[in-house]
């Protein structure tokens, strides 16, 4: 029996908590088979970035055509993709397939510790050559912000920019409360309109790879056959309890924990 197979378009973060590790460990907690093309390569640990280096646009279209080619990816995401040919080379070769998987984009702009991943010049090649193709967009605040380019601080404003993202062309837009103050609400609007996913903010310290992390427990969701709504459900889900068995593995911020198994 071939097991289901998600697939991450992403950077490596060599100290595992984030990047294409964080989703390859979170698709093996969801009984997924993962495939993972590099975008970038990292040199950071759970302080902040080193240093980068980014592939070139023709070898991440390479590998993405490789995997496409021989895998039956049922839903796949995007992370880091550093600078606007590798947006494009993305975009062009998911295009391309006249039967492509679930896309779920994880506009992944700043780390953690504040260091840029994503070239300014790449944003506009992120509005309109890769959202048109998402099932999915899961912007935090500051990303919310700049993709719908507008401030984003209350819930009001995630209303605002999910709508302003959703007529970009994307089917449906998670915007992600975790820089706000209070429980964490996150805000879904698919195409029956609004809802509201809420869980306890469990004050753990600064974490690391939380974005990636719920990106990749979507796609996973998605290559099971979940529906959109119930796979977003469930990673936020697993997500918190992710969160809360967080532990300090270096001298930074605290990646999740992957060995949490999903409920559903």
């Amino acid at each position: 029996m071939i097991p289901p197979v998600a697939l991450t378009i992403a950077g490596s973060d060599p100290s595992g908590g984030a990047g294409l590790q964080a989703d390859l460990k979170t698709f093996a907690a969801f009984d997924v088979y993962g495939a993972a093309v590099v975008t970038c390569a990292t040199a950071q640990d759970t302080t902040g970035v080193r240093g980068v280096a980014r592939l070139e646009p023709s070898f991440v279209r390479a590998q993405i055509d490789a995997v496409l080619d021989d895998l039956r990816v049922g839903a796949a995401k995007t992370g880091m993709l550093g600078t606007a040919g590798i947006v494009t080379a993305v975009a062009d070769a998911l295009a391309a397939r006249a039967s492509r998987p679930a896309l779920v984009v994880d506009p992944v702009m700043v780390a953690t510790s504040g260091d840029s991943l994503l070239d300014p010049d790449a944003v506009a090649a992120l509005r309109e050559r890769l959202l048109p193709l998402a099932a999915l967009v899961t912007p935090n605040l500051p990303e919310a912000a700049v993709l719908a380019g507008r401030p984003v601080e209350d819930a009001a404003g995630m209303r605002a920019a999910a709508l302003a993202i959703r007529e970009l062309g994307a089917a449906a837009v998670l915007v992600k409360g975790g820089h706000a103050s209070g429980d964490a609400v996150d805000l879904l609007l698919d195409a029956d309109g609004f809802r509201e996913l809420r869980a306890e903010r469990i004050d753990v310290g600064p974490l690391h790879g939380g974005g990636c992390s719920l990106s990749a427990a979507i796609t996973a969701g998605l290559a099971r056959g979940r529906p959109l709504a119930d796979a977003v459900a469930d990673a936020k889900e697993w997500v918190t309890r992710a969160i809360r068995g967080a532990t300090a593995v270096g001298h930074g911020a605290r990646p999740l924990d992957h060995r949490v198994r999903p409920r559903s």
